[in-house]
């Protein structure tokens, strides 16, 4: 099936091209940004040899649908998304953190709890906790944001203040603007019968200084996300939760001896465990959004975006 893994347009006004571990982003006239979604799939960050079909889509419409819904109570880049792969919005100096939020004790924050840690990013987690309680009020867990492959760090609020990576001023506002969108997330998802357990958000500042939140929201590659049904009586037992995100893919790739640590091998993807991705995604998506998922057209990706990127910026 088609995948779209790596671009190589010549946009008008194109000015540099910046290949992130899952998109591409075109920079026009030092004025606007095309974000291209792909199918690349990345975990433990490593980007896996082969695409997932509509995984770029997925994300942009996931991401696109979640900048609607927030714009009231926090400012984005987005102006438009003229191609199911494609978000166009305005040139911004990305902050060199990544913003992450914890509503629950999974994941990574879980794996360091299992090795005896009771402080993440300077932040302590209360002891007596199991992995997928909820914390009594959401952490913020900051990350370096890493360049291209490398692998993200993390960091706490102290080292970026101390280290002058972002003002306090500014950080304040990420702060708050962070704890903002969870909630806002949180009660989205309760309204799908989700419980939104983690995410992390970007910013930048657009050329007239303003603080705008960037590139994706709320998607399965940013976010962990249960299902609300269940939740509480699965603690109880000790089962698993039932999850929305690509942590299944991070367990597959646990299983078959794959963490994304020097001399570490990739397990081979078969076509038939890259269709159950491909389909896992969907349900995501259908779960997140609310919405059937709509496959769009991909007999000539490149060609579609192409298309769709130029007749915008035409307009």
């Amino acid at each position: 099936m088609n995948t779209i893994t790596t671009t190589h347009f010549q946009f008008p006004g194109q000015k540099s091209v910046y290949r992130g571990k899952v998109r591409e982003v075109y920079n026009i006239n030092d004025d606007l940004l095309v974000m291209i979604a792909t199918d690349r799939l990345s975990a433990f960050d490593v980007v896996m040899p082969k695409g997932i079909p509509y995984k770029g889509q997925i994300l942009n419409q996931i991401a696109t649908k979640f900048m609607h819904l927030t714009q009231d109570i926090v400012p984005n880049w987005l102006i438009a998304s003229p191609d199911p792969n494609v978000a166009i919005g305005h040139l911004c100096e990305p902050f060199k953190v990544e913003m992450v939020i914890r509503g629950y004790l999974s994941g990574h924050a879980a794996r360091e709890y299992a090795l005896g840690k009771r402080t993440l990013c300077g932040v302590t987690m209360p002891e007596g906790l199991k992995e997928n309680d909820k914390f009594p009020t959401p952490i913020i867990t900051p990350t370096t944001k890493a360049n291209n492959g490398s692998h993200d760090e993390d960091i706490s609020r102290e080292a970026i203040l101390g280290n002058g990576i972002v003002s306090e001023e500014d950080y304040l506002v990420l702060e708050k603007y962070t704890r903002d969108l969870y909630q806002r997330g949180t009660e989205i998802a309760a309204s799908r019968g989700l419980i939104l357990v983690d995410t992390k958000y970007e910013f930048g500042r657009t050329k007239d200084g303003v603080i705008v939140l960037i590139d994706e929201i709320h998607t399965p590659d940013s976010s962990r996300y249960f299902y609300a049904d269940g939740y509480q009586e699965r603690q109880d037992k000790g089962e698993e939760q039932k999850q929305l995100s690509k942590e299944f893919v991070r367990r597959w790739l646990i299983e078959n001896g794959f963490q994304g640590k020097e001399g570490q091998q990739i397990p081979d993807m078969t076509d038939d465990y890259i269709e159950t991705v491909s389909q896992r995604y969907i349900e995501l998506y259908e779960n997140i959004i609310g919405e059937k998922f709509v496959k769009a057209d991909i007999s000539n990706i490149n060609e579609r975006i192409e298309k769709n990127v130029v007749d915008f910026l035409h307009r």
